[in-house]
């Protein structure tokens, strides 16, 4: 794909929303998804381990002797503000599961055997699980309200010469709420490295890291198909093969103080929210997340909807696309978007596809950098940006500034471009005949000191 006709990218996605969980050696469908610079079709069967969870009655006999208690549903929200307290949760308020990967399958499969539970697992241990015992996941499916308390040092990981499988998956009924936990090791063949969260379940995340997982298809840290809030807690240093390091969106996400960081992809190398999800990120941090090919931080692709508020998104690197990519509808509010690298193509700071729809208020773009156009921005579609800068941003071709090609409308209002640099030419904005540019100067926006020169084809841009 050439740096001009960057990102048909936004316009694609065929998306299965059936769960992600395939029964006994059935063969994975086959998965389609064009990136902004065209990801393969892949097909890739799943091989189940043998075993399964423990009988029933054994396991009610194991927990039960430890602590009846788990045997009362909770019929309460899953935010769980009976056991939390400062830093997060309360201790003693749940039921006991001591130190052992076999007490914790126990204590989970009567717990969804009960209709849920609050389980506190021991502090300063590591649960390290052994086998696949449920189609993909070392651990039950969780299928009823259940809360895992963890502690200082509690980690639940796959033991390093077991076969591949991630470390849990939420089915439809299943609301998972994860407190003081270290979810790590887990490799998928599919999609959900250390977390899949299938339609219909739920998942809360709070003081809590996912890390090093590896999907070998999508969403190396969690892939969520259903509700998923992540607070307080890091994701980061997750791997997958296709797309979405740390997290693969198709349902509601939303991220607060929390952290998605380092994780790599071949696109979308943090975040990726495709068509019918909807995402909203505040006070967080999207930083040093790579992409071989587009979008380092993260994408909202074609009919998704994403709002990101007080954040910052930084040293993030694709080849095209340093950072993010917005295909659908996209508010970015007080946000800084700096020192994010597009190695090749188009687009360090942001890009608006063809049909993408772009607001960005009390913001900053700096110091990014792209291979050819548009170091800061590279706007296709429609991009309003009011009380805004855009400063110290580098193009290899055109567009140090913005780079607005012949479908792109950009409006700025009280906005100042300044400061950025073009190899080539439109130091500050460079528009394509055709494209629409509205600078407002009434409301201050400035357009200054770029080099080689402020504006190409921009009515009322001073040379």
């Amino acid at each position: 794909m050439t740096g001009k006709d960057a990102n048909t990218a936004m316009n694609y996605q065929r998306h299965e929303h059936k769960p992600d969980r395939p029964g006994a050696r059935r063969a994975r469908s086959r998965r389609r998804a064009v990136g902004l610079a065209g990801m393969t079709s892949l097909a890739l069967t799943t091989s189940l381990g043998v075993g399964g969870a423990p009988a029933i009655g054994a396991v009610e006999r194991a927990v039960t002797a430890a602590d009846d208690r788990l045997g009362r549903p909770i019929h309460a929200s899953t935010d769980n503000k009976d056991h939390e307290g400062k830093g997060g949760k309360d201790k003693g308020k749940g039921t006991p599961v001591r130190c052992g990967a076999d007490a914790l399958i126990a204590a989970i499969t009567l717990a969804n055997a009960r209709g849920g539970a609050v389980l506190d697992l021991a502090e300063d241990c590591t649960y390290t699980l052994t086998g696949d015992i449920d189609d993909g996941a070392g651990l039950p499916a969780i299928t009823t309200p259940i809360t895992l308390n963890g502690g200082k040092h509690t980690t639940i990981t796959r033991a390093a010469a077991a076969d591949e499988f991630r470390i849990l998956t939420v089915d439809a009924g299943g609301d998972l709420t994860l407190n003081h936990l270290t979810i790590t090791g887990g490799q998928s063949t599919g999609s959900g490295g250390g977390i899949l969260v299938n339609t219909g379940g739920a998942l809360t995340a709070k003081y809590s890291t996912i890390t090093r997982n590896i999907a070998n298809i999508n969403g190396g840290g969690i892939s969520n198909n259903g509700i998923t809030a992540i607070k307080h807690s890091t994701i980061s240093r997750n791997t997958a093969g296709n797309n979405s390091g740390g997290v693969r969106n198709t349902g509601q996400l939303t991220i607060s103080d929390a952290h998605v960081d380092a994780n790599a992809a071949v696109d979308f190398g943090g975040i990726a929210n495709l068509s019918g999800s909807s995402i909203r990120i505040g006070g967080s941090t999207l930083t040093g997340n790579t992409a071989r090919q587009s979008s380092g931080a993260i994408l909202v692709g074609f009919g998704a909807i994403g709002e990101i508020i007080d954040t910052r998104i930084t040293r993030n690197t694709a080849s095209e696309v340093g950072a993010v990519a917005g295909g659908g509808q996209l508010t970015l509010k007080r946000v800084t978007l700096a020192n994010n690298t597009a190695t090749t193509l188009t687009a360090g700071g942001l890009i608006v596809g063809p049909v993408g729809t772009v607001v960005v208020e009390d913001s900053r773009i700096k110091d990014n950098s792209a291979g050819t156009d548009g170091g800061g921005v590279f706007n296709q579609g429609v991009l309003t940006m009011r009380r805004t800068t855009a400063t110290g941003n580098q193009a290899g071709d055109q567009g140090g500034g913005i780079f607005n090609p012949a479908t792109g409308t950009l409006t700025l209002s009280d906005t100042k471009v300044v400061k950025n640099i073009a190899i080539t030419d439109g130091g500050g904005i460079f528009n394509e005949v055709g494209g629409t540019v509205e600078l407002n100067t009434a409301t201050g926006t400035v357009v200054a000191k770029n080099r080689p020169n402020n504006c190409v084809n921009v009515t009322g841009c001073p040379d």
